[in-house]
């Protein structure tokens, strides 16, 4: 359902939430490096974030990107609406041009309840949380070298 875009974005966030602060940046090269994704793909994923306020970033020497509060406290919908848009959360689960609930596509009544909740469990999920979720129960973000937990 997520871009790979989406996808890497939302590893790079989660990163940045566990390795970084306003007193620890972190350089594109290096969060590239420990979540095996393109340095120039990720730099202007970064930049999209910065961007929308998702992430923060300074220039110069010892600058990078880091995440604030204010940015912890987004929620992981803000980064996919920020990377992939809505569009594909409207989209009919079949690919018909018309499904709603007035106009239901066959599968309709099946996939709308989940597609409600996974919206709402995004929208809820703020970045401080889902990181502290990943903690807790030990899911990775990478599996290079050793695994960033």
């Amino acid at each position: 359902m997520l871009t790979n875009s989406c996808k890497y974005a939302i590893r790079a966030v989660m990163y940045l939430a566990m390795n970084s602060d306003p007193d620890k940046k972190v350089g594109v090269k290096k969060i590239a490096s420990e979540l095996e994704i393109p340095q120039a793909f990720l730099a202007q994923l970064l930049r999209n974030l910065t961007r929308d306020r998702l992430v923060s970033s300074s220039k110069g020497p010892g600058g990078g990107f880091f995440l604030d509060e204010r940015n912890r406290k987004k929620s992981l919908w803000d980064v996919i609406i920020s990377i992939d848009g809505t569009y594909k959360f409207n989209e009919c689960f079949m690919g018909l041009a018309e499904c709603d609930e007035k106009k239901p596509c066959p599968a309709h009544a099946v996939v709308a309840p989940f597609k409600k909740q996974l919206l709402r469990d995004f929208k809820d999920k703020t970045v401080t949380k889902l990181v502290e979720e990943s903690e807790k129960n030990g899911t990775v973000i990478s599996l290079k070298d050793s695994v960033i937990k």
